[in-house]
């Protein structure tokens, strides 16, 4: 019988600077060997769940503990930090937070540095650990040099040189491109199978996830666990819609087909999915599926007629990009990390200059415009509300652009004021901005671009880091606005967010535009889905296996009906 090498036993913990506590009454036990999924909304606990499982909690972070935690059957409070390093290894979220060394070799290698090994052995280990991972050709290369996923692969080898026994990945998905995210799981499944190391995989994006097994999935709520069970119980379940955690996009369809969705029919990947007695009830949910209204026709706001840029001579970051968004369209930028999608941002708000092409803003140039100039017609939300907020209180901030322009005092209330209320902020206006959530930071530095009326705003992954409460608040806020006339582009990683919300979507890969198509489109052709690293749809996948004679016209109407159901998935 395999032995718990994580052991919670009627554990709490309560932060100093809070007044409640963050965990009560956690009862867990994590085997030798498992692989385990801790999932929960923002705030729920997980984070500080890990936090204690690595030893951050409760020497980094000092609180209150009640009860107790053994890790290889040692008690945490009688160890330290460093000797609980030797048993878990942490790969965080930002990669780059946790690289010591100039090199890949060098970063890899601390570890055994530290721990006075031999340098013949000290090489050994290292190549050996840099094979496992895939990273054994950049021994030499730097590790700013490298992309997202291959940094996650740095630094998982930097803890696992040590012979750790338990790997804890803290949102292993959440800087990654979609296909890179797929690498990611298949990476951390292929260790787990190779070593045996136990694996703790803190995450919200479920079916991400499962794309490769794992033995439970935990769901942490309010500071408590409130599920602990396999994945195909879980998804049989209806814990995950209670916790604000997405479901799989095939289980959602599933479901308005009238499917019962047990723990038999292997729900927890489409791929091992028992579509059985479903197939004919999915086939008459198909045919009797309201088809997608056309979209309006409408006249350009914003045009891109052959922009090329390099940062280097000789190099060319983006390569005659052309395209037109029309007034009051809603449009997604995809493509794989390093694509150039946050570069045609920069170019477009005119932090940098095109080599050769022209920008145009409802009929008129403005690529020879300055950045003060462009700002009059083009808003940029950057991916981390604080990195834009400079204000103490929320009216300051959302009134700044207009007071910098010189509006007059009148107008600029007036304007600032019902900015306010459309944006739901109105009840705050006299709020510090430190009292906000996360999400109402992201609104008003939403507010404070939309009150100088641009005709076009630009949103940086503008979901990064939500949970699906919070993700469909600001997803549902936007198509409010842009049903009001607003044209927005969005740089995404989100598959579900483009396909849910933005009817067309811009792919660009290594530079070059190689699509520009409906978002149902674009994630149904394999060759595209390849090029831009992107992820095809699970729906897609479902009608395929249901023998559904269009299986792109399957996934338009599930969003059509989804919309009109009301729901909203992250």
């Amino acid at each position: 019988m395999k032995k718990p090498v994580i052991q919670f036993s009627d554990f709490g913990f309560k932060y100093r600077s809070q007044t409640a506590p963050t965990l009560q009454n956690i009862n867990l036990a994590i085997y030798e060997g498992e692989k385990v999924l801790i999932a929960g909304p923002s705030g729920s606990g997980k984070s500080t769940l890990a936090h204690c499982i690595n030893g951050l909690v409760p020497f980094s972070y000092k609180g209150e503990v009640t009860g107790s935690i053994k890790i290889m059957d040692r008690e945490t409070k009688d160890e330290n930090i460093f000797a609980l390093s030797k048993f878990v290894g942490t790969v965080l979220q930002d990669p780059d937070g946790q690289f010591i060394g100039l090199t890949v070799g060098e970063d890899i290698a601390f570890a055994l540095e530290n721990d006075c090994v031999q340098q013949d052995r000290m090489r050994e280990r290292v190549t050996e650990v840099a094979e496992m991972v895939d990273v054994d050709s950049y021994l030499a290369s730097s590790i700013h040099h490298l992309s997202g996923g291959q940094k996650q692969k740095v630094a998982l080898a930097g803890v696992m040189v040590d012979d750790v026994k338990i790997l804890l990945f803290d949102e292993p998905l959440a800087n990654l491109d979609p296909a890179t995210g797929t690498q990611a799981i298949s990476l951390i499944d292929r260790i787990h199978k190779e070593t045996g190391t136990t694996v703790v995989i803190i995450e919200h994006r479920l079916e991400d996830v499962l794309h490769c097994d794992v033995d439970r999935i935990i769901i942490v709520n309010e500071g408590r666990i409130v599920c602990d069970m396999p994945p195909d119980e879980l998804l049989a379940s209806n814990m995950l819609e209670a916790a604000n955690i997405r479901e799989p996009l095939y289980i959602r369809a599933l479901k308005y087909a009238g499917c019962k969705v047990t723990s038999d029919i292997y729900p927890n990947h489409i791929d091992k999915l028992k579509i059985g007695q479903c197939r004919d009830k999915l086939l008459a949910w198909y045919s009797t599926a309201d088809e997608p209204e056309p979209a309006p026709k409408s006249t350009p706001a914003l045009e891109l007629n052959g922009i090329s840029f390099s940062y280097q001579a000789g190099k060319s970051t983006l390569d005659h990009i052309s395209f037109t968004i029309n007034k009051g369209e809603m449009v997604s930028i995809v493509g794989k990390n390093g694509a150039g999608k946050s570069t045609l941002s920069r170019l477009i708000c005119g932090f940098e200059r095109p080599d050769s092409g022209r920008i145009i803003v409802h009929g008129r140039d403005i690529t020879a415009d300055t950045i003060k100039e462009r700002s009059l017609s083009i808003g940029l939300v950057m991916q981390n509300p604080n990195q834009m907020i400079s204000k103490h209180m929320i009216y300051d901030e959302v009134a700044l652009g207009l007071a910098v322009g010189g509006v007059p005092e009148k107008e600029m209330k007036e304007r600032v004021e019902r900015t306010l209320k459309i944006c739901g902020l109105y009840p705050f206006r006299n709020w510090p901005v430190s009292a906000l959530s996360f999400g109402q930071k992201k609104r008003v530095t939403i507010a404070s671009i939309l009150v100088l009326e641009p005709a076009v705003i630009i949103l940086d992954e503008p979901t990064a880091g939500q949970d699906f409460r919070h993700y469909t608040e600001m997803m549902e806020f936007l198509a409010e606005l842009n049903k009001r006339g607003v044209t927005i582009l969005l740089i995404t990683h989100d598959m579900h967010l483009m396909l849910e919300y933005t009817p067309r979507a811009i792919v660009i890969a290594d530079g070059k535009k190689v699509a520009d198509d409906t978002s149902v489109n674009v994630l149904s052709d394999p060759a595209v889905v390849e090029q831009a690293n992107l992820k095809q749809t699970s729906l897609f996948d479902l009608a395929l296996r249901s023998g559904i004679s269009s299986p792109r016209e399957f996934v338009r109407r599930f969003i059509a009906f989804d919309k009109g159901a009301g729901r909203a998935w992250q």
